[in-house]
């Protein structure tokens, strides 16, 4: 804020809406992207994006999937206009399909678990295998979606790639997800996909 720069101001309001987001705490994530885009005239395409695609992730924590997929839109609409040289917030110039894996992201924690699915799916077929981390990530998304569409079995099987990749990397953000697909996944924890699933993801308890 001492910076008086506008598009550092927007970046640092992103980054205190993601917190929030983190917390579940939608209302303060629009509040706060809400500010960033105040005066959004000023603001390089990039954060501006950034501002987008994080306010999407709090209408999804209120449950308005119109405002996400409105958000999301116009955001893509800026993407071909990202040409700063700022050195940071560059995700949407280097990670494939960024803005889908944020719908993906918005429409799992919706419940919109077929729409997510089938998402995911597209997302992870320009995902290169070398991204390992970020594939672990989405692929733990991808999980819980399936689960949410009730899919145990499909999700068990994307889970057994997801610990593998999650013991080699010893990826924490990769162990939250697979918490939250552990969630997901309480109506089976009973029968047998349920106790399979629990197996699976044994060494990636162990790990942390």
């Amino acid at each position: 804020m001492r910076s008086r720069d506008p598009h550092l101001v927007g970046y640092s309001l992103v980054n205190q809406a993601q917190v929030r987001t983190d917390l579940g705490d939608g209302p303060a994530v629009i509040d706060l992207c809400e500010a960033a885009l105040e005066d959004s005239g000023r603001l390089v395409p990039k954060v501006r994006i950034m501002a987008m695609q994080q306010q999407a992730h709090g209408a999804s924590l209120t449950g308005d999937r119109d405002a996400v997929d409105q958000l999301i839109d116009q955001a893509d609409g800026l993407l071909g206009r990202v040409d700063d040289d700022l050195p940071w917030g560059n995700a949407c110039r280097r990670t494939p399909g960024y803005l889908e894996v944020q719908r993906a992201t918005c429409y799992g924690r919706l419940g919109l678990g077929a729409e997510a699915v089938s998402l995911w799916s597209q997302v992870l077929d320009i995902v290169p295998e070398t991204a390992r981390r970020d594939r672990g990530v989405y692929l733990a998304r991808h999980a819980t979606a399936a689960a949410g569409a009730g899919e145990p079995d499909q999700a068990l099987e994307i889970a057994r790639t997801v610990a593998g990749i999650a013991v080699e990397t010893r990826s924490a953000r990769m162990r939250r997800e697979l918490v939250t697909l552990q969630r997901a996944m309480r109506p089976w924890q009973d029968a047998p996909v349920g106790r399979d699933l629990a197996e699976v993801l044994a060494p990636v308890t162990e790990g942390s």
